[in-house]
């Protein structure tokens, strides 16, 4: 399998700070990771770095075969190789549009509806990507008026409008209810064992939001890479100690996993 990512001493420095410090990381093609770690580790750092668009301060970093700073490496034929969803690109989408239109203007790389006119193809990928998230019956809701579960659901499947190679999501399901989380659980797991999607990567702080499917994890703190390999071997109660600086307790039962502090003596 080649790599979709391939990170090599990568180091990012901001005001003197490392945001993330002589990283060292690839992902394959087919895999699906999740990264972990607390507020401030790197994880999103990362995710940008995966995007394109954040580059490197040291080392090197390679994106479905483009090097990032090099000559012959151009972001805006890479990038629509890329999806991504999350908060930041969330923001920047007009709330005035429809669910459908949201979807829709990622075929042309846009935020926001034009002058462009869109091919029946178009609308039907849109509507079936809907459709998989269970959005069906909001095509025509405005995006402002979405709760946030639907709103994360929009994202994704704004996300996988170009056919992306690689799907970036950033903390997918901050912010909702035990019930929006477990319905995107459940979704995300169904779109993770599907052979034809593309490589993934998931931030999150939390290891209950890991949906079945997912194969490899990645724990950062402090910018520096405590443990990255396959799930059944990385995610350990030892690991994630070290990761969020207190003893915790991983267990996994049937597809999904589950962490708890041990209790004060």
């Amino acid at each position: 399998m080649s790599d979709v990512l391939e990170l090599v001493d990568v180091s990012v420095v901001r005001d003197g700070r490392a945001l993330v410090d002589d990283v060292s990381w690839s992902v394959k093609e087919g895999e699906r990771w999740v990264i972990l770690g607390p507020n401030g580790a790197g994880k999103t750092t990362l995710l940008n770095l995966a995007s394109s668009y954040l580059y490197p301060s040291t080392g090197t970093a390679r994106i479905l075969g483009e090097q990032l700073g090099t000559p012959g490496a151009d972001v805006f034929d890479l990038r629509p190789r890329i999806g991504m969803a999350g908060i930041a690109m969330a923001e920047k989408l007009p709330k005035r549009q429809t669910v459908l239109q949201t979807v829709l203007t990622a075929a042309y790389g846009m935020t926001a509806t034009w002058h462009e006119n869109y091919d029946e193809v178009d609308e039907q990928r849109a509507r079936a990507f809907l459709d998989r998230l269970g959005m069906t019956d909001y095509l025509d809701r405005k995006f402002g008026t979405l709760s946030e579960g639907e709103r994360k659901r929009t994202m994704i499947a704004r996300a996988m409008m170009t056919d992306p190679e690689l799907l970036l999501l950033d903390e997918p399901a901050a912010g909702l209810d035990l019930g929006g989380r477990e319905d995107l659980v459940r979704r995300l797991g169904r779109l993770a064992r599907d052979p034809y999607a593309p490589s993934m990567i998931m931030v999150t702080h939390h290891v209950e939001e890991i949906a079945p499917g997912f194969t490899h994890v990645l724990l950062i703190r402090q910018g520096k890479i405590l443990a990255a390999g396959p799930m059944e071997t990385e995610l350990t109660s030892r690991n994630l100690s070290l990761c969020f600086g207190l003893p915790l307790v991983v267990e996994r039962r049937s597809d999904r996993w589950t962490a708890q502090g041990l209790p004060l003596s």
